[in-house]
């Protein structure tokens, strides 16, 4: 096994704890879990609604990814976390899935969680695989 690299992104939000924005080890790229903070001024108004905090979040992603040479076509796996599950699911979804080609949806768990970091209704973290 090779040693991890920890990468810090420029353009994506400061890290709400002591954490990188992702970790690669053998092809595999780990990625934090985003929330969709203004990556220009983490102490700004999160966005109203679960639309707009989908679209801000993936966008978050994807600028992590893209800064790593990969794209949203390279998650194999998502994790999301909503704290509004039995509300804001259908919303989340219909966001969610204009980000991935059709036929090309990656693994995804999704969970209702009690409440999150700054207090916004949405995280989602990913695992995506460099291509061989």
């Amino acid at each position: 096994m090779t040693t991890p690299t920890f990468h810090m992104v420029d353009g994506a939000p400061t890290p709400t704890g002591p954490f990188c924005h992702a970790a690669e080890i053998d092809g595999w790229v780990f990625l934090t879990g985003q929330t969709p903070l203004d990556p220009d001024d983490p102490t700004a108004s999160i966005p109203d609604g679960i639309e707009a905090q989908t679209h801000l979040v993936l966008q978050h992603l994807k600028t992590v990814l893209s800064e790593l040479g990969l794209g949203l076509e390279h998650v194999v796996r998502v994790g999301v976390y909503l704290t509004h599950l039995e509300e804001d699911f259908a919303q989340f979804n219909q966001v969610y899935k204009s980000y991935f080609p059709e036929g090309s949806l990656p693994a995804r768990t999704c969970v209702g969680v009690s409440s999150l970091v700054r207090g916004p209704r949405v995280e989602v973290d990913c695992v995506a695989r460099r291509p061989a």
